[in-house]
């Protein structure tokens, strides 16, 4: 739970620093998408200790829900105005944005492998 609190807090000054300074496009619109899907990841992960993997598909799951109510412009029909909200669920359908969800979901699985490998290392070292 540690870890990934730290990972949580880690993630989000990064996502926050990406918005803030307006780094480039490529920075913003793909890393920063690669990014949130480790962000929400670690966020459940703090609150709920079940099968990584199983949260990780839920958080792509979830991921691709948000870019499919972009696709049949729910935030315009909700007439959302607030920019946060605007944030949050996007404006615009992007494949590249399910691409980098994807990439994201992919480092979770490779993270957590290379994690419990080198939990292992330590456990049969002692």
């Amino acid at each position: 739970m540690k870890n990934y609190l730290i990972a949580f807090t880690v993630l989000l000054f990064g996502e926050i620093a990406i918005a803030y300074f307006q780094f480039h496009p490529f920075i913003r619109g793909f890393v920063g998408d690669v990014l949130v899907i480790l962000l929400l990841y670690s966020f459940l992960k703090i609150f709920i200790q079940n099968n990584n993997h199983k949260t990780a598909v839920f958080v792509l799951a979830f991921a691709y829900f948000v870019e499919l109510l972009q696709l049949f412009g729910l935030p315009e029909k909700l007439n959302i105005k607030s920019e946060i909200m605007l944030i949050i669920l996007g404006s615009v359908f992007d494949l590249w944005d399910l691409a980098a969800y994807t990439i994201g979901f992919f480092l979770i699985l490779l993270i957590e492998k290379l994690s419990n490998k080198n939990e292992d290392i330590k456990n049969h070292s002692l």
